[in-house]
């Protein structure tokens, strides 16, 4: 779903392509990319392409990303990759280094035909987020949250977004870390300030207040939901279908997230659910729910 949302259709299993060009970094269900200078039905096609690349006085390795659409009867194993990667880096005109280069390109094939371009390989700086100063253990999970942050945020430029029910941070977090103008809000003094050390922990700021969502005057773009739960809250249903109207007075859209699917409910507030999945984590499950 987060790969639905990010490039607009439905993508392969490991490799697809995309018009759209995403912060390679910013998912946790992406590896790498390549931005495409020459395509070709071969790979003397390729060849004869990469004598044009200029590099100048920057040094550069050749990649040969494995992931692909090949049949197992069609694989390319190590020598003959190494030797797609040495063939390329001999017509380029520059120093190669293995090591450090400064410039990545990648070699690739999708759908009978090869790709060549610069390559970027995800840094999964949100690893580091895992370890968390303040921690709570029905919160989302590092990598669930900043997935959910990219179903509701695909493009971030010019969006305000808020986190209502914000508990330790974790959604802030991954979305203070992509540069996503965001505040947040709890009705529990404790966990609004575990909210604001983890934040202040990984070198992130912003305004995390303590109050109701029904007192928020403001309004958002994107308000990120997570629904307190009645297997671990006192929370009445009334409660719950509060936090949805107040959601809807607020922002334009919405990813909910809770223990159940909460669909006539979701409706009777005013949402309409664009895009659902199911997120698993200790025994019970999570829905993912993209509402407009």
């Amino acid at each position: 779903m987060e790969l639905r949302c990010l490039f607009g259709q439905n993508v392969g299993p490991s490799i697809f392509a995309s018009d759209i060009e995403v912060d390679v970094s910013r998912s946790p269900f992406v590896k790498e990319r390549i931005d495409v200078m020459y395509t070709g039905d071969s790979l003397p096609e390729i060849y004869e392409q990469t004598e044009q690349v200029q590099v100048g006085e920057k040094t550069f390795k050749v990649i040969f990303v494995k992931t692909n659409d090949l049949t197992a009867a069609n694989k390319i194993e190590y020598d003959e990759r190494r030797g797609i990667e040495r063939e390329i880096g001999l017509r380029i005109e520059g120093e190669a280094d293995v090591n450090a280069p400064e410039l990545v390109y990648g070699i690739v094939t999708l759908g009978g035909r090869w790709y060549f371009g610069p390559y970027h390989k995800n840094n999964a700086d949100w690893f580091r987020h895992m370890k968390k100063p303040r921690s709570y253990s029905i919160a989302l999970s590092t990598r669930v949250a900043r997935a959910a942050i990219n179903m509701g945020i695909p493009d971030p430029q010019g969006i305000k977004a808020i986190d209502p029910c914000c508990g330790i941070g974790t959604v802030m977090v991954e979305a203070l870390s992509m540069g996503i103008d965001i505040v947040g809000r709890d009705i529990n003094p404790m966990i609004a300030t575990g909210a604001r050390t983890n934040i202040a922990h990984f070198g992130y700021s912003s305004e995390v207040t303590l109050g109701d969502i029904a007192d928020i005057q403001d309004h958002y773009d994107v308000a990120f939901v997570d629904m307190p739960y009645n297997l671990y809250s006192s929370i009445t249903p009334e409660e719950q279908f509060s936090i949805l109207t107040n959601a809807r007075r607020i922002a334009d859209r919405a990813v909910i997230v809770a223990i159940e699917a909460m669909d006539e409910m979701i409706t009777d507030a005013g949402f309409t659910i664009k895009d659902r999945c199911i997120a698993k984590k200790a025994g019970f499950s999570r829905h993912i729910m993209l509402c407009q």
